[in-house]
């Protein structure tokens, strides 16, 4: 992509009303745009770089059976009557919405009820059984703490996989995929000597559940690490019985965290008030067993964003970068250069390697602060100086590594990962 094309521009200063730093940055950056307190567009940088981290998790979802489908947002009340989730007296996160024609609409936060089910439909038997159903779906949620960009929205794209299940024993061997495929898709995104699956508190089924989260001085959560277990607790459910039911010994290290994924056993909490059954081997007629598993792209892509990004900008890892290659060129006019960099542009993208090409008619030092602040993993310079060598200025934003390489260098390197 040409960079004159790109008609989203960088900011030299933040927003005045946004104090997180994911927001700041991707602002600043031209990856994002506010709309509303909780409430952001992803422009043509952020959407790529958004697609990238949902790219990687549909291919770990699908690597463990998941299935994708798309479910809608509106939400009728009468399956959330059934299981008790529809008032806001006990349920507040709801935003509901009156039809004109009468009654009442909600925009879904989450979706075991309708699921579920739907699933009534396809699962009747034993053999119909495990499935894997997953999205990547717009939830909404009536936040009230709308302030840490990214992390916290109102309005935001989910990945819920929900497991069904014939009894605990199929579930569990789900949920231990599930969390393996998790500790894959961090691992991808540059997060994984961060991230910890982390016990806590157990939800509707089960005395735990996990989180995975990620150590970052700007995180909500305050986690407790057993370094040695490679495993932490969450604060709310750290105590002496805990750690003694664990068995994790006694040196745990306190850290913030952001939590970037969840996984919860659900039992029968919604098969039975729903009626999701199936029929066993035997002919008995048994609730199906449940679990939730949940990611947020774009705040795993704000949790990236916080973690790599120093005093001049983000700093993306290349699995989620939106572009491989900054191709910055600086002809000052002089047509040999401009020529040399529309050759390379021609060859990186014929060799099928993604770059952004900033071919602006802007003075070096501008073109070098967009770059730095917009993060992309590698920089190659074309300039009177790489025309005279016969070789392109390659800097690792990362690093700050400079190396110069020939063209069949370039090449052999930016493709041996496609």
């Amino acid at each position: 992509m040409r960079q004159s094309q790109l008609f989203t521009k960088t900011r030299r200063e933040a927003p005045k009303d946004e104090v997180s730093r994911n927001a700041q940055l991707l602002i600043r950056a031209g990856y994002i745009h506010k709309e509303m307190a909780g409430v952001y567009d992803f422009l043509p940088l952020g959407l790529r770089t958004l697609n990238k981290v949902i790219q990687i998790i549909r291919e770990e979802m699908n690597a463990i059976g998941g299935i994708e489908l798309n479910l809608s947002t509106l939400q009728s009340p009468e399956l959330w009557q059934k299981t008790d989730r529809w008032d806001e007296k006990k349920v507040d996160s709801w935003f509901k919405t009156r039809l004109q024609s009468g009654g009442e609409l909600g925009l879904g936060f989450t979706h075991e009820e309708p699921l579920t089910a739907l699933m009534r439909e396809h699962i009747t038997s034993w053999r119909d059984l495990p499935v894997y159903a997953y999205q990547f779906q717009t939830k909404f949620r009536n936040e009230v703490r709308a302030k840490s960009g990214l992390m916290r929205t109102r309005e935001f794209l989910m990945k819920d996989l929900y497991s069904f299940c014939k009894n605990e024993a199929e579930h569990i061997a789900c949920y231990d995929r599930v969390s393996d495929a998790y500790v894959r898709i961090f691992e991808r995104a540059g997060l994984g000597n961060k991230t910890y699956k982390t016990f806590a508190s157990g939800g509707s089924f089960s005395q735990f559940s996990h989180e995975f989260q990620t150590v970052c001085k700007s995180g909500e959560d305050t986690i407790y690490i057993s370094k040695e277990n490679n495993i932490a607790i969450n604060k709310e459910v750290f105590t002496e019985d805990v750690k003694k039911k664990l068995n994790l010994g006694e040196n745990f290290i306190e850290e913030k965290a952001i939590e970037v994924g969840n996984i919860f056993t659900l039992g029968n909490r919604f098969s039975e008030p729903l009626g999701l059954a199936y029929t066993d081997e035997q002919g008995n007629n048994v609730p199906v067993f449940m679990g939730s598993y949940g990611i947020g792209p774009a705040r795993l892509m704000a949790t990236v964003a916080e973690t790599f990004a120093d005093g001049k900008g983000l700093v993306w890892p290349e699995d989620v970068a939106p572009f491989r290659v900054h191709l910055v060129e600086l002809s000052g006019g002089e047509a040999e250069i401009k020529k040399e960099a529309d050759e390379l542009y021609r060859n990186l993208t014929d060799a099928g390697v993604e770059v952004l090409y900033d071919d602006r008619d802007l003075r070096a030092g501008e073109k070098f602060v967009d770059s730095d602040l917009i993060g992309i993993p590698m920089r190659i310079i074309v300039s009177q100086k790489s025309l005279a060598e016969g070789n392109f200025e390659c800097i690792e934003r990362a690093t700050g590594h400079t190396a110069y390489k020939s063209l069949p260098e370039l090449i052999g390197q930016l493709t041996a990962r496609l």
